[in-house]
């Protein structure tokens, strides 16, 4: 196995954080902190964003002069156009918010239609080198969905690339989470032998590694909608090339988790007045409850490191 990958884009990437960093700086692009934000987490307006640039960036240009053949490969050609297609998606959203100096960005409407268009796309490639079948714990024989599957896939990208935005609320949760769903996607991939899908999640882990560095607490940069939408709808794409789709839910638990929280508080507040949860996104309430930042990041990626586990021994009956 070569992880040289892996290491070529930690350095590279980790060399051009701090570069980075005080560019992203000195144009005044600093996260706006909703004024529903806790308290203690007011002070990350003061943090630059759209640190998602780099590691979406950096693994497809290392990508395409590692292995350029695997820009012809629809396969592989419908991974970096999701990856890609969702990191603007989401830079345009950083770059109007941080233009308007608020937390408005994209309207939702247009974030909606531009998601959709996109998941369209990649469904309709997606659709010409495979199929709708999909593989259920258990069951015998897959379950062929037809034409839902295109709903599906709207579902799996819109969810998981809202689902890591979600949950990017505190320094290193987010990114180490996905880190953690993307070794458990990178030994599925290895067991597959598709070394064009190994060579790009080792690239994209490697440069999420190098932004960690910067990302912990304290942050000297958070990822922004650039990062989050791109590494979650990364995740969704990966499962459908590997046609492993049920274990998007189980390696994105977290995710899962987050975004159920919100969508019951939501639902609750409408319907009953009442809260379910003392905040949401769900994180926050254990800041609430006592714990440190660090605590509630680390016993995060720890519940990550259960479910990918739990996802490994699951794709192995699959």
């Amino acid at each position: 196995m070569n992880i040289l990958p892996l290491f070529l884009s930690f350095i590279l990437t980790a060399l051009l954080y701090p570069v980075f960093i005080k560019q992203m700086d000195r144009l005044n692009t600093h996260q706006n902190v909703s004024v529903y934000s806790l308290e203690q987490f007011k002070s990350k307006k003061k943090t630059p964003t759209m640190g998602g640039v780099l590691f979406v960036l950096i693994p497809l240009i290392l990508a395409l002069i590692i292995q350029p053949r695997s820009f012809l490969d629809l396969k592989m050609g419908v991974v970096y156009l999701t990856y890609l297609g969702y990191g603007l998606i989401g830079f345009w959203d950083d770059y109007k918010i941080v233009v308007e100096k608020n937390n408005d960005g994209l309207k939702a409407s247009h974030k909606f239609i531009a998601q959709l268009i996109l998941a369209v796309l990649v469904y309709l490639i997606y659709r010409s080198f495979a199929s709708s079948l999909i593989a259920i714990p258990f069951l015998a024989n897959p379950l062929d969905l037809g034409w839902l599957y295109m709903v599906l896939v709207f579902i799996m990208f819109t969810g998981a690339s809202n689902g890591v935005n979600i949950t990017d609320g505190m320094d290193g949760l987010a990114g180490g989470t996905v880190l953690i769903a993307l070794v458990g996607f990178f030994a599925l991939s290895y067991q597959s032998a598709y070394t064009p899908l190994v060579n790009l999640i080792l690239l994209v882990m490697g440069s999420l590694s190098a932004y960690l560095v910067y990302n912990l607490h304290p942050a000297k940069i958070i990822m922004g909608d650039t990062g989050s939408l791109a590494l979650g709808a990364l995740l969704a794409v990966i499962a459908m090339v590997l046609k492993q789709e049920i274990l998007l839910v189980v390696f994105g638990a977290v995710f899962v988790y987050e975004t159920l929280c919100v969508m019951i508080q939501i639902g609750s507040v409408k319907l009953f007045k009442r809260r379910v949860f003392k905040y949401t996104p769900i994180h926050y309430s254990f800041t609430l409850s006592g714990w440190k930042e660090t605590r509630v990041v680390y016993f995060f990626w720890l519940i990550g490191v259960v479910f990918m586990i739990l996802g490994l021994f699951l794709g192995a009956i699959l």
